[in-house]
């Protein structure tokens, strides 16, 4: 899931060396924070959050293949 996550954030943003990507084992879910540089923030959210709402919606259907629950989240 990391590297989906970063495959896709790596390709949308002007600075690709700045994005980085964590998983933390949550009691119930996985989560996959990602972190970009300020100036790419806008581009990784998009419009009223549809980027960042396509985004989880790739990697849910990703997880629900994998049996597994993630969450991402967009951290500063």
């Amino acid at each position: 899931m990391v590297e989906l996550v970063e495959a896709i954030a790596k390709s949308l943003v002007d600075n690709p060396d700045a994005v980085e990507v964590k998983e933390v084992e949550g009691r119930q879910a996985i989560i996959i924070e990602l972190k970009v540089a300020p100036d790419d923030m806008g581009k990784v959210i998009g419009k009223q959050g549809r980027i960042a709402k396509a985004l989880r919606t790739v990697v849910k259907a990703a997880a629900t293949k994998a049996n597994k629950k993630v969450v991402v989240e967009i951290v500063q």
